[in-house]
């Protein structure tokens, strides 16, 4: 008789697959990205991203209510200005549309928990994350752009922002966006860092949701090369030093390999964004009848989270809460 000790699968019931489960998932984990835009009456559907809208500010709370009904308390606001220029003044003006819709939801949603997208690239008539260098042409100024990218950030703050999130890439931004926020008394404000941020052929529905492909070139001079992990690790370790309280990274699903090696080498909370592309995607062969939607949804949400994500941003966010709810995910 063969007595060889073998590792034994636990075979049990659903309850018991439950109870033993090692990925586990809470609504107050999700955050959804909503696209504000400015004008009123306005609730419009993103063509390649189905089911997903602009809204203006007037008309935002309609989403924030099903949010918070559906148990989704946390938000990422991106603007969509009317007007732009060279150095994205819309970004970080006083009555911007960032600004206004904060000002908005602490009023009507005091319960729900605000996040800022830090860029330039809503804002700018060319389309790129920073300011424009005189030379050589057609390439970003890094240092120019840290001071606007500081001055975005204390105005999202001023108007009620909760935490702000820098997605530039711009190099030393974190640091000066602490300095800002501490030097205007936003000691409390985090700062969660789009650190890991690749070159990606997935933000495609998101440059036309917001409006913010670039007029020329690429963002490959500052964005990482998909080629790149170590990079990745250093770019991680390098904002938690300048002060990051919570490392992004984005995409999600190509990258998860990622999450799980910076979890390894930092302390800090590690976030992922499940973008537009795989949103899209999901839509896309959904409404084709080559996969189960809700399947999908679910499967790719566990798997940013067992590869180690505290936080997920995705447009799921408020189906996703109901799953949890209902039992079907969890």
């Amino acid at each position: 008789m063969d007595m060889t000790i073998r590792p034994r699968r636990l075979r049990g019931n659903e309850l018991l697959r439950k109870m033993v489960r090692e990925t586990r998932v809470d609504a107050s984990s999700l955050i959804y990205p909503i696209f504000i835009k400015e004008g009123s009456d306005i609730k419009e559907e993103i063509p390649t991203m189905p089911g997903q809208y602009r809204y203006s500010v007037d008309r935002m709370g309609e989403k924030l209510q099903s949010l918070l009904d559906a148990g989704v308390k946390s938000v990422m606001f991106f603007g969509i200005p009317d007007q732009k220029d060279e150095v994205g003044s819309g970004a970080y003006a006083e009555n911007g549309i960032i600004q206004k819709a904060l000002r908005q939801a602490k009023r009507d949603f005091p319960g729900m928990y605000l996040i800022t997208d830090v860029c330039m690239c809503e804002y700018t008539s060319h389309g790129h994350c920073g300011i424009l260098a005189k030379s050589p042409q057609e390439t970003v100024d890094n240092d120019r752009t840290l001071e606007l990218l500081a001055k975005t950030a204390v105005s999202h703050a001023r108007a009620g922002a909760d935490m702000v999130a820098p997605s530039d890439m711009m190099d030393g931004r974190v640091a000066a966006i602490r300095a800002a926020l501490d030097e205007e008394g936003f000691l409390n404000v985090p700062i969660m860092s789009y650190a890991v941020k690749y070159a990606s052929a997935f933000y495609g529905p998101f440059r036309d949701a917001a409006g913010s492909a670039p007029a020329f070139g690429d963002r490959r001079s500052y964005q990482m090369d998909y080629h790149n992990s170590r990079e990745g690790i250093k770019e991680a370790l390098l904002d938690v030093e300048e002060g990051a309280d919570i490392i992004m990274v984005k995409p999600a699903m190509s990258y998860l390999d990622m999450v799980t090696k910076i979890k390894e080498v930092t302390d800090v909370p590690i976030a992922s964004y499940s973008v537009s592309g795989e949103y899209a995607m999901i839509k896309a062969g959904a409404q084709l009848g080559y996969i189960d939607e809700e399947k999908i949804i679910c499967e790719t949400a566990i798997s940013a989270f067992r590869a180690g994500c505290d936080i997920y941003l995705t447009y799921f966010a408020e189906e996703i809460a109901k799953y949890i709810r209902e039992g079907r995910i969890g």
